[in-house]
């Protein structure tokens, strides 16, 4: 890892870069000629790319009944259980975010409320490959099971047999999801935004994935599909002081570094005796990681920044707007209070990332590339849409009238202004007609 020790203002924006960029034109240009022909060929432009990709000849896209099952069994008992025990927080947490809207009176005989709908059909995007992540199964199909999203999907590529994890699928079992098809790469993004003969349609594509899927999903969210959110690679962050344990600092750093090449890990300290351990413990535990050679590959993107105050360790960490952040100082709470932009805290030097990516309730699915300061992470919310309503008694046009009537005028729109017009020359009438049969009858 790269250190820099007490940076000049302009040196900062260098060092908050992330490595790579989803930018590319090349990159681009490939993934709309796979939009294209998923587009125009349907089951069969997936088929071929399955076959370019990721050399299986496959003849069922959809994951059966039987696989499904089957995969219970493949399971050791005590992964189920880490399943169940990750799917129970993640529904005790997600559930309480249900909220009630009340109906408001903005204005005498004026009444405006809103109702929660979920989205009707939803695809889920679960990358395969060198890691499966199981984990994200959960953390999207939980909230859209609670959310009583009608129609759940879930696409992800298959192995070398054409067959899916099968933590994936006991995962997508348990967290109610609907269907499950066996593909990958921007094909699977294409298929869900535009629909195959196998694949239906969605109005909302949630998960991670490589550069490819989500170039894929930048492109289809300008016109087809909703996205939960653009992304980047994974990306963590640690806030330490003189209080914080090496070996955890230097393990939190790994545990992003290990996700790709391409992740990135960075430390903002105020205490520059924590560095040489902080480096000693990450050669100690790189040395024994099975992805060793990945997280090497990340580390070099990655730095240690020494600063002189918290404050400004606090703002260097709000400019880079980091996707995990973890807060080990020794008065972690009253440091939160200033952080403003980052995907997810975790406060303390018990508070590891892992937690969030697994078993603590909260969703993992977080904004990354500085998009904290613009983007939530996943939350139940993400699954539901809201209409608004409003109901106005004749009392009630009657007092917005003239707001209604200056303002569209205003704009030159006559036929705004009209529709308020002629319902209040009907309500004259209405009197007018009364008085009249009064009169009468006298």
């Amino acid at each position: 890892m790269q250190v820099i020790k007490y940076p000049s203002c302009d040196q900062i924006p260098a060092l908050l870069q992330r490595p790579g960029s989803n930018s590319d034109d090349a990159l681009f240009e490939k993934v709309r000629n796979i939009l294209e022909e998923v587009r125009t060929k349907g089951d069969k432009a997936l088929r071929d790319y399955s076959l370019l990709f990721d050399k299986i000849n496959l003849e069922d896209l959809e994951v059966s009944p039987s696989e499904i099952d089957q995969a219970e069994k493949q399971l050791s008992p005590s992964l189920r259980q880490a399943i169940e025990m990750a799917r129970r927080n993640i529904w005790k947490f997600h559930v309480e975010q249900q909220q009630n809207y009340p109906v408001v009176e903005t204005t005498p005989g004026v009444r405006c409320w809103q109702k929660a709908l979920p989205i009707e059909k939803v695809g889920l995007y679960i990358p395969g490959g060198t890691a499966p992540l199981f984990s994200t199964v959960l953390m999207l199909g939980v909230p859209a099971r609670i959310a009583e999203c009608p129609e759940v999907i879930l696409c992800t590529p298959p192995d070398k047999t054409g067959k899916v994890h099968p933590a994936i699928l006991y995962a997508a079992q348990q967290a109610g999801i609907h269907r499950v098809f066996k593909i990958g790469g921007a094909q699977a993004i294409a298929a869900m935004a535009y629909g195959t003969e196998s694949l239906p349609k969605v109005h909302k594509i949630f998960g991670p994935g490589n550069p490819y899927v989500t170039a894929a999903k930048q492109l289809l969210s300008l016109r087809e599909v909703a996205i939960d959110m653009p992304a980047g690679p994974s990306e963590v962050l640690v806030l330490a002081d003189e209080t914080a344990k090496p070996a955890f600092v230097a393990a939190d750093l790994l545990s992003q570094a290990e996700h790709g090449a391409d992740s990135q890990a960075i430390l903002i300290t105020v205490c520059e005796e924590l560095i040489e351990p902080v480096l000693e413990e990450l050669q100690t535990q790189l040395d024994s990681l099975p992805r060793k050679d990945m997280a090497r590959k990340a580390l070099q993107n990655s730095r240690i920044i020494l600063v002189k105050t918290l404050e400004e360790a606090v703002k260097l960490t709000n400019e880079y707007a980091p996707e995990h952040l973890i807060i080990a100082t020794r008065y972690y709470r009253g440091v939160a209070e200033n952080i403003r932009h980052a995907g997810s805290v975790f406060l303390g030097n018990y508070s590891p990332e892992s937690a969030g990516d697994y078993a603590s309730g909260s969703n993992h699915t977080l904004p990354t590339n500085g998009y904290a300061k613009m983007y939530s992470g996943v939350s139940l919310d993400s699954f539901m849409r809201k209409i608004s309503f409003q109901e106005l008694s004749k009392e009630g046009l009657n007092n917005l009238s003239n707001a209604i009537m200056i303002m569209a005028e205003e704009e030159g729109l006559e036929a705004h202004k009209r529709a308020v017009e002629l319902r209040l020359d009907e309500e004259e009438d209405e009197k007018q007609e009364d008085e009249n049969t009064r009169a009468t009858r006298l």
